[in-house]
């Protein structure tokens, strides 16, 4: 089969939204260029699109035009390498999720152990969140839980007082286990990230799981979260103001 027959077969049985670069289709060296090229031809006649220098992905066509891939696949070579998670969505697209807030963003944000520096990758910015804690697949959901608390203020169209209240909702439908987990990866997060955690907690009648939160913390720091104080009678204990 000629390189160019053999690429679109392939590319006609990937999803709408897959992104994918050249070296899914080629396994030998003297191809490349030519899988390059047909690429290329197909990108230019629209039956792919090109997302950045080297990537594509097969659109989605709908009466308002190609969908964009979502933002998963966008970013997914910086989520993983050789099979091992690196790397997790988080911020903006999470606080949607989550039902923090309404707003989406053309800001892609990426929780890594190691970051770098921010890129663009169009039509999105691509930014890093410093992540202390071992990153697994497990984990991911509380480390985006406690990625949102901790950025509280900066959530779109939202405010500390709605925000907590969405947080005690979440917080209901989890297990006794990940609870436990959530505190434990919470030890290395900023004292602000803590308290709150722990005021949430303790609101829901969690205390017992608190005391490691409670006594990781300075007893004179003050944590400033305006609007806390109407969604939390903990507030006081844990020192935010």
């Amino acid at each position: 089969m000629k390189i160019a027959k053999y690429i679109a077969s392939t590319i006609d049985r990937l999803p709408n939204g897959y992104v994918f670069t050249y070296a899914d289709f080629t396994t030998k060296v003297n191809q490349k260029e030519a899988v390059i090229k047909a690429l290329n031809r197909m990108a230019s006649s629209g039956k792919i699109a090109k997302l950045s220098k080297g990537k594509y992905y097969k659109p989605e066509n709908t009466p308002f035009g190609n969908l964009q891939p979502n933002q998963a696949q966008v970013v997914k070579d910086l989520l993983e390498e050789n099979g091992k998670i690196t790397g997790y969505l988080t911020g903006y697209s999470i606080y949607n999720q989550l039902g923090l807030t309404t707003q989406v963003s053309n800001t892609i944000q990426i929780g890594k152990n190691q970051i770098r520096p921010n890129f663009k990758r169009e039509p999105y910015t691509i930014a890093f969140v410093k992540q202390k804690n071992t990153i697994t697949k497990e984990n991911i959901p509380l480390l985006q839980l406690l990625d949102a608390i901790r950025y509280i203020k900066k959530i779109p169209d939202a405010n500390v007082e709605t925000s907590c209240k969405r947080f005690l909702a979440i917080f209901k439908k989890i297990t006794e286990k990940e609870i436990n987990t959530l505190v434990r990866l919470a030890l290395k997060y900023p004292p602000a990230t803590r308290a709150l955690l722990g005021a949430l907690l303790e609101q829901l009648q969690q205390g017992k799981t608190t005391e490691a939160l409670f006594k990781s913390l300075n007893p004179i720091t003050k944590y400033k979260l305006t609007g806390a104080a109407k969604a939390l009678s903990t507030y006081e204990k844990w020192n935010i103001v």
